[in-house]
């Protein structure tokens, strides 16, 4: 049976040509026939092609593919960019055909990635390892379509052999290789460019930015919920249009709900940033450097397109895949799916004894200090509270405990440290989202209050919890210990209630679990903890707990 045309009339921004005018999109079985220009047509909605997150770790809405489908596309998300680097880490590549096979029952169009750094150190216990024999493997497959952040960049700086040949195979089958360099400057940043990596998306300041776009670099403005390097980068969407994409990295699902990239795009046209070097940024520039199968509004290409309501509000009103309508009036038309509940979980429950500490060298702790809205930290000297023989927490001083927990050895030794910035006056949060091997963190004021959030989250093989002040809370994450198989909606609310329960709790963080996710971010610079003990980025190595 021949597929019927189908019309849609309006306002045409034809991104490539720089110019909007009235006229008629038509399409048949999935794929644009036609866009004509048309002096009657009076409807000033604007059709436009869709929006791609250039690079988004999907575990980190708490999702899996099948449900974060169904929140983007109502934000006129087409397609993203998604290194699935943490379940790789649980799973390996196991996590990785989860990811690309539940991703594939949606219409939303993912492009998955082959995890280059796991671990991302040696410097930590994960659930998997993925060397350059199987990163080849997934290189080879059509559906994998990039070699994923190599995050590792002393590696790359000191030629380790095994990053070298997991570029050279991305290279030889014409894959782009994504980058991931944070503070990288100067000769470092051209020396890591020329190694392979041809994008960043860790720059947090515009001179970083700069240096990395010299080397011959793609930079990539990242607005998530615990990075937020949109202001600092901005004025490169005059200098760099050509140059520049949009990504969210990560993202939890509380924002998710409200909007993607297009969050991003009101906020560069409010800026007065040009609107059509902000559409390029938003959908031309990740499709074709990463050369996805995804429309531009062109006759010949795929029927994905979005509809705006106009250039003020730019609210986005109905998203096309396909040429099918997937999401109206803000509301996903996708159906919701049950996705599977793969796992791999073994850390068992803990007393708050585990978490106490005494005194092995010098008179001053080192100490964590989180940023808001960053994922760097810096690395402070704090003389130490004791008690009873013990280091202690200073609730006055916002010194904290951070502990963190192996989950794949039942009765592993806890890595206990000191943490500032988190605000924390009473009780404890704790995650199995624990960037990038993803093993249980905790911070609280006390050690009963760091065994009874750990516990929390043991019980249920994964999850967020909160405890103190007469209150606890949970969000069980059954899949691999990073997501969660209920409704989107109905898990930003949870989140969202935990989230408050921290804040109560007396964080002043923006987002205090996405950024506590991070806190054991190694390759991040510079001081951070993992299941092993206190690692300095700077010194790329472990430091003791006090000297």
């Amino acid at each position: 049976m021949k597929s019927r045309l189908q019309r849609l009339t309006g306002q045409i921004v034809d991104v490539h040509a720089r110019r909007v005018f009235p006229g008629v999109v038509e399409w048949r079985a999935g794929r644009i026939v036609s866009v004509c220009g048309d002096a009657r047509v009076r409807e000033r909605r604007l059709i436009l092609p869709g929006f791609v997150d250039a690079h988004i770790h999907i575990e980190s809405s708490l999702l899996p593919p099948a449900e974060f489908a169904r929140l983007a596309v109502a934000h006129g998300t087409v397609a993203t960019v998604s290194d699935p680097h943490e379940i790789a880490n649980v799973l390996g590549v196991r996590g990785v055909d989860y990811m690309i096979r539940d991703g594939a029952r949606t219409p939303l169009k993912f492009n998955f990635g082959a995890p280059s750094c796991v671990p991302a150190t040696t410097f930590e216990t994960a659930g998997a390892a993925l060397d350059s024999k199987a990163v080849a493997g997934l290189l080879r497959r059509r559906e994998v379509r990039y070699l994923a952040e190599v995050m590792n960049f002393p590696g790359v700086l000191g030629g380790d052999p095994a990053l070298r040949a997991m570029i050279a195979e991305a290279r030889k089958r014409g894959k782009p290789v994504d980058g991931h360099a944070p503070g990288l400057r100067g000769e470092h940043a051209r020396a890591y460019a020329a190694a392979g990596p041809t994008t960043d998306h860790e720059c947090f300041t515009l001179q970083e930015a700069q240096d990395k776009l010299a080397a011959g670099m793609k930079i990539l403005i990242r607005e998530g919920s615990a990075a937020r390097n949109f202001a600092a980068l901005a004025p490169l969407l005059r200098t760099h249009p050509d140059r520049v994409m949009f990504c969210c990295d990560d993202l939890h699902p509380d924002l998710l709900v409200g909007g993607h990239i297009d969050r991003h795009v009101r906020r560069a046209l409010a800026a007065g940033a040009d609107r059509f070097d902000v559409l390029r940024c938003a959908s031309v520039n990740p499709v074709e450097h990463y050369g996805l199968a995804v429309g531009l509004l062109r006759a010949g290409d795929p029927a994905d397109f979005i509809v705006v309501d106009g250039w003020g509000k730019f609210r986005v009103r109905r998203t096309y895949l396909g040429g099918e309508l997937v999401a109206a009036n803000g509301r996903s038309r996708v159906r919701r799916l049950r996705s599977a509940t793969p796992n791999q979980f073994r850390a068992q429950p803990r007393r708050p004894e585990d978490f106490r500490v005494r005194p092995t060298g010098g008179a001053k702790l080192n100490v964590i200090e989180a940023l808001n809205g960053q994922l760097v930290t810096r690395h402070g000297r704090e003389q130490p509270g004791v008690r009873g023989g013990c280091f202690v927490a200073d609730v006055k001083r916002d010194l904290l405990k951070i502990a963190v927990i192996n989950r794949y050895v039942p009765r592993a030794p806890v890595a206990v440290g000191f943490i500032r910035g988190f605000g924390l006056r009473a009780g404890a949060i704790a995650s199995s989202v624990a960037h990038d091997s993803h093993n249980i963190a905790v911070i609280g004021v006390d050690d009963e209050a760091m065994a009874a959030a750990v516990n929390l989250v043991v019980k249920n093989r994964g999850g967020l919890s909160a405890v103190g002040r007469g209150r606890r809370g949970v969000l069980p994450l059954p899949i691999g210990g990073l997501m969660s198989n209920l409704d989107g909606r109905a898990v930003a609310r949870r989140y969202t209630a935990l989230d408050r329960l921290a804040k109560r709790l007396g964080s002043e963080l923006d987002a205090p679990f996405m950024t506590l996710s991070f806190m054991a971010l190694l390759v991040i610079p510079d001081l951070k903890l993992s299941d092993r003990g206190l690692f300095s980025a700077a010194r790329w190595g472990f430091v003791p707990l006090n000297e």
